[in-house]
């Protein structure tokens, strides 16, 4: 989420196109396991062009039936497909006895989902300007308990991934949704967007990055 349509708009465009080079490097490096986490930085950025469509519905901008088309497609994204597809393309580049916490996550992720999918399917999916961010209502019950599980599937899977640049995204994700959580509340300004486009950079970096238990090319040889 970022604090306007234009914010939005450019934000979620960039990255988009990180998200595609990830995807590029993923290939090219030879880790087709990676591509599932690799596209994360792609589904993000569309997310936040679809977020510039229910910022134009909040002004009136758009007919009423985009505008609702909108505000329904950024929840599904945000609800109950986020909480499944990180742990699970995760899982996907995860080698070694991990795989197993990082399928319990899965598990654990999907379980989050299916309450957030119904509640998405279940109630008309609202959107209000709120400061300078946009405040949604879904109808969600078991608030606390629902973030409790999205974060630990989220965030969770990226600590116990044994990688140690995912480690590091994920304490970077951690911290920042903190971050970018109390500015939402005090209505000064939404900063996902910056969190989205730190992430995929992270990302970036990572999907042509060798793993540790990959041999690397012969440079010398015994003499």
């Amino acid at each position: 989420m970022c604090w306007s349509a234009q914010a939005d708009a450019v934000a979620g465009g960039l990255v988009a196109v990180t998200g595609v080079a990830c995807v590029v490097r993923a290939r090219r490096a030879d880790h087709p396991e990676r591509l599932p986490l690799a596209a994360l930085p792609l589904v993000l950025g569309v997310h936040q062009l679809i977020e510039a469509l229910v910022w134009l519905g909040t002004d009136g901008g758009l007919p009423d039936g985009l505008a609702g088309a909108a505000r329904t497609a950024w929840a599904v994204v945000a609800l109950p497909l986020l909480p499944v597809l990180v742990p699970a393309a995760v899982w996907c580049a995860a080698v070694g006895p991990r795989r197993r916490v990082l399928a319990a996550l899965t598990l654990l992720g999907a379980a989050v989902a299916v309450p957030l999918a119904v509640a998405v399917g279940s109630h008309p999916v609202t959107a209000a300007v709120h400061g300078h961010t946009l405040g949604y209502a879904v109808g969600i019950p078991y608030p606390a308990l629902l973030l409790a599980g999205y974060l630990l599937a989220t965030v969770g899977s990226l600590l116990v991934s044994g990688d140690r640049l995912l480690r590091r995204l994920g304490l970077v994700t951690g911290a920042g949704a903190v971050v970018c959580a109390l500015l939402w509340h005090l209505a000064f300004v939404s900063t996902w967007c910056a969190l989205a486009a730190l992430a995929s950079l992270l990302l970036l970096h990572w999907a042509g990055h060798r793993p540790a238990d990959e041999p690397g090319p012969v440079t010398d040889r015994a003499r």
